[in-house]
C-alpha cells in the first residue's frame, strides 16, 4: 500500500523545476489522495527529498497510524512549523494550489513566510499536475469505487420495497442514506434525489414531504462513499403504471444513454460522446429539455474531470472514471435520466452499475 502513495508522491515531485522549492497541498482531498489520510485541517509539504504531512494535535496519532509516504509533524501554528521545515531543507520558494487557498489565507502566510525570506506564491502547474495524476485512477482507486457501487446498489435495491403511494420523497431519501451506511458507506456521495411527480422535471430536485402517487415517475439520483471514493448513479422508476408519453421519454432516454455508452473507450472525445447521446435527444424532437451534460468524471470528488459535454476538450483515456447519463425534463409534467458509471478501457469500458435500465414499474 506505501508503494502507491510513495509514487503518487514521486510523479508530483517530478513536477517541481527549482531544487530550492516546495509545493504546499491543501485541499483536504488531495492530501488524502497522496498520503491516504483525509482530514480536514493541514498541509502537505513536498520538496525534492521528502514529504511531511502537517497535522494539528486533533489529527496527530491518526495520521500517524493511517498516513502513508510521508513524515507526520504535530504542529500548535502552521505557519511556524513551515518556515522551519524549510529552512531545515535549506528551501526559499513555496508553491501552494490557487484553486485551494483563499487569497486572505495566502496573504497571511505570505506576509509570514516572507518575514523569514520565503517566498509563497500560486502555482497552476501544481493545480495542473495533480489534476493530470487524479484524473487517472489505479487499480486500487478502482476497487474502492466499485465497492461504493456496490453498496449503494445494496442500499436502492431495498428501498425500492418501502416504494410505494403515501410515502413521501424525504422518508424515501433518509431510508436511502440509513441502508448505505448501514452497509458501510463512511458517508453518501452528495445530498441525495428522491423526488417524484412534476419534481422529477428538476434535474436536481430537492426532497420534501411530497408523497408517491399512482402513475408517476419517481427519480432516484444517489451514490456512497468509500475510503474517500464516490459512486453516482441515477434510475428513474414508474409508480403503478406508466402512461404512453412516460414510457415514450423513457425509451428516448434508453436509447440515448445506450448509443453514448457504445462510444465510450480510450481515444474517444468527451464531445463526441455527448454529441451521441444529444443528436438521439434531439432527432426525436426533445434536444431543448436536455440542458446538461451528458457526463462528468468520479473519484475523490463527486464531480471532478474529464467533464463529458459539448464544449470539452478531453479525450478518453484508459483508467478515467465517468458519468454516461442523458436526461429529458418536461416542465411541470416529468422527468427521466438513466445514468450509470464506468472506468474507460483501450477498447471499451468497465460498468460498475449492475441495476437493469429497461422501465421498472414498482
Amino acid at each position: 500500500m506505501n508503494g502507491i502513495y510513495e509514487k503518487r508522491i514521486a510523479s508530483l515531485r517530478s513536477a517541481l523545476i527549482d531544487k530550492d522549492a516546495a509545493f504546499l497541498i491543501v485541499n483536504e482531498v488531495n492530501i488524502g489522495y497522496f498520503t491516504g489520510f483525509f482530514h480536514s485541517e493541514g498541509a502537505l509539504l513536498v520538496t525534492e527529498a521528502s514529504a511531511f504531512l502537517l497535522v494539528d494535535f486533533r489529527y496527530h496519532e491518526a495520521a500517524l497510524k493511517k498516513s502513508h509516504a510521508c513524515e507526520v509533524v504535530c504542529f500548535s501554528r502552521m505557519g511556524e512549523e513551515l518556515i522551519g521545515l524549510m529552512q531545515r531543507e535549506g528551501l526559499s520558494s513555496l508553491f501552494f494550489e490557487p484553486s485551494a487557498m483563499t487569497y486572505s489565507r495566502a496573504s497571511a502566510l505570505s506576509k509570514k513566510l516572507g518575514e523569514e525570506k520565503i517566498a509563497l506564491a500560486p502555482s497552476d502547474k501544481l493545480d495542473r499536475a495533480v489534476e493530470a495524476l487524479r484524473i487517472i485512477k489505479d487499480e486500487s482507486e478502482l476497487q474502492k469505487i466499485a465497492k461504493a457501487q456496490q453498496i449503494a446498489e445494496r442500499a436502492y435495491l431495498e428501498v425500492l420495497n418501502d416504494l410505494k403511494p403515501g410515502v413521501t420523497e424525504r422518508f424515501i431519501s433518509a431510508r436511502l442514506e440509513y441502508l448505505m451506511k448501514l452497509y458501510g458507506a463512511e458517508d453518501i456521495s452528495f445530498s441525495l434525489i428522491t423526488i417524484t411527480g412534476k419534481k422529477t422535471s428538476l434535474p436536481h430536485g430537492v426532497p420534501g414531504d411530497d408523497e408517491v402517487r399512482e402513475g408517476d415517475f419517481f427519480t432516484f439520483d444517489f451514490g456512497a462513499m468509500y475510503e474517500g471514493y464516490h459512486s453516482d448513479t441515477t434510475r428513474t422508476v414508474a409508480i403503478g403504471s406508466a402512461s404512453d408519453e412516460m414510457r415514450e421519454i423513457y425509451d428516448i432516454v434508453l436509447r440515448a444513454q445506450l448509443a453514448a455508452l457504445e462510444k465510450i473507450k480510450a481515444g474517444e472525445s468527451c464531445s463526441v460522446i455527448d454529441k451521441t447521446a444529444r443528436d438521439i435527444i434531439t432527432e426525436a424532437g426533445f434536444g431543448k429539455y436536455f440542458g446538461h451534460s451528458t457526463g462528468h468524471g468520479v473519484g475523490l470528488d463527486i464531480h471532478e474531470m474529464p467533464y463529458v459535454s459539448s464544449r470539452s476538450e478531453s479525450v478518453l483515456r484508459a483508467g478515467m472514471v465517468i458519468t454516461d447519463e442523458p436526461g429529458i425534463y418536461l416542465p411541470d409534467k416529468f422527468g427521466v435520466r438513466i445514468e450509470d458509471m464506468m472506468a474507460v478501457t483501450e477498447d471499451g469500458c468497465r460498468n460498475f452499475v449492475s441495476l437493469p435500465k429497461e422501465l421498472i414499474i414498482i
